[in-house]
């Protein structure tokens, strides 16, 4: 499984950015899809997850309310739609499959990572 993602930038405080996620190589419709993030100095963290359906959506508290996790399958894609930005948004987001969710950063698929940057 390969993981392609886009759609980073700058942005302002209060704006939005929708990244995607191309996946390739097995079915991708069996895959939990999540969204990390990782800051400089800090740890990845969970921003988002959801199953292979799209019927169920999983939310770190820092986000929820602003940001919308959801998937075409397909178009063997998965997107994070982020409204509402924040510097403290500010990080390298990766995107993740497994066949089970969790929100540990123990996936088995990692994408390369897109910068978002939120300037205040």
């Amino acid at each position: 499984v390969q993981l392609q993602a886009s759609g980073g930038g700058l942005v302002q405080t209060g704006g939005s950015l929708r990244l995607s996620c191309l996946v390739s190589g097995r079915t991708f419709s069996g895959y939990v899809m999540g969204w990390f993030r990782q800051a400089p100095g800090k740890e990845r963290e969970f921003v988002a997850a959801i199953n292979w359906s799209g019927v169920s959506t999983y939310y770190a508290d820092s986000v929820k309310g602003r940001f919308t996790i959801f998937r075409d399958n397909a178009k063997r894609t998965v997107y994070l739609q982020m409204n509402s930005l924040k510097p403290e948004d500010t990080a390298v987001y990766y995107c993740a499959a497994d066949l089970n969710l969790g929100t540990r950063p123990e996936y088995d698929y990692w994408g390369q990572g897109t910068q978002v940057t939120v300037s205040s």
